[in-house]
């Protein structure tokens, strides 16, 4: 249940910062490329919110592996585009200024919260304790196990 709760309040973090992100994007604007869209458009966009959902359900080990998979590729691409790439999208090319300024802090906290984000999924495929094992194999009900974490 801990992993569930925390997984979604990440997950509604996370979308909030990349909302701002995108918000500060279209005001200055920085355009994003075909890739970049689809990518914002499917992995960092839809799949964390997928992850959430799953994480409360018996499919909470596939819902770990979204939130961990997701939280990672939108961490790395947040790093490859705002700080290794130059390009428009690079923070050194945005002033600290207006929606510059949103742009300089979304994007450092894109890092931090898709960095937990991933701690919290990896922390979600640990191994299962000794005692969860022995209820999965007396046929306790697998939704009472993943209610206990």
């Amino acid at each position: 249940m801990k992993i569930a709760q925390y997984g979604t309040a990440v997950v509604i973090v996370h979308t909030i910062i990349h909302g701002l992100h995108g918000l500060a994007h279209v005001e200055i604007p920085i355009p994003l490329s075909p890739f970049q869209t689809a990518f914002v458009g499917t992995i960092i966009g839809p799949i964390p919110i997928l992850s959430a959902i799953l994480l409360w359900t018996r499919f909470y080990r596939a819902g770990s592996w979204l939130l961990f998979c997701s939280m990672a590729s939108a961490g790395l691409f947040g790093v490859y585009n705002h700080y290794m790439i130059i390009s428009s999208d690079h923070v050194s090319q945005v002033l600290s200024v207006g929606w510059g300024l949103l742009f300089h802090i979304t994007a450092f906290l894109i890092l931090v919260v898709d960095g937990i984000g991933c701690g919290i999924g990896l922390w979600a495929l640990r191994p299962l304790s000794q005692e969860e094992n022995v209820d999965l194999v007396h046929g306790s009900d697998l939704n009472s196990t993943a209610s206990s974490k």
